[in-house]
């Protein structure tokens, strides 16, 4: 989802009164970002800063329930093999609306398919293909804009050299 948590304030209520949950330190002080607050009476959730990790919903299941802008997440080129290092996926789309006929969802995995059949070599998973051939270049082939929730690994090194065209000074 992508909207806002809804809250039953109800239900909330009688999570409060109950003994089956510490509200406070099962639930706000466990959130990864820090965006609930539970004043005792009121659970105020800070939706822009919630990176969305499920737990809190896990734990109030009967109060808290995901946003109803509903979608997928499109992750590509995960592998775990015994003998070399296990490779995490990339987030391709951050969101898909899914709704019938996925004609995006069908267009996005055609075009994947498409240049993986035609450029992979033999027995190369796409995530591998990914990495031979650059993101950079996949993302273009299959048309898609680069956004920063693809990025693997932040920059090591935080300069950036460039030259200027046409600088013949040397």
């Amino acid at each position: 989802w992508r909207d806002e948590i809804q809250i039953d304030d109800a239900a909330m209520n009688k999570y409060a009164e109950g003994d089956e949950v510490d509200i406070k330190a099962d639930v706000t002080n466990r959130c990864p970002t820090g965006c609930m607050n539970w004043d005792g009476k009121k659970l105020a959730i800070d939706d822009d800063n919630c990176v969305k990790c499920m737990h809190c919903i896990n734990v109030l299941h009967r109060a808290l329930r995901p946003g109803k802008d509903r979608g997928a997440t499109i992750l590509l080129g995960a592998k775990a093999p015994i003998m070399g290092g296990a490779l995490l996926s990339s987030v391709m789309v951050p969101f898909i609306s899914m709704e019938p006929p996925y004609e995006d969802l069908k267009e996005l995995t055609e075009a994947i398919w498409d240049l993986w059949g035609e450029h992979g070599n033999n027995r190369e998973r796409v995530g591998e293909f990914i990495q031979r051939v650059g993101l950079g270049n996949f993302l273009e082939q299959i048309g898609l804009d680069p956004i920063p929730e693809m990025v693997i690994h932040p920059r090591t090194n935080p300069y950036i050299f460039y030259e200027l065209d046409g600088d013949d000074d040397e």
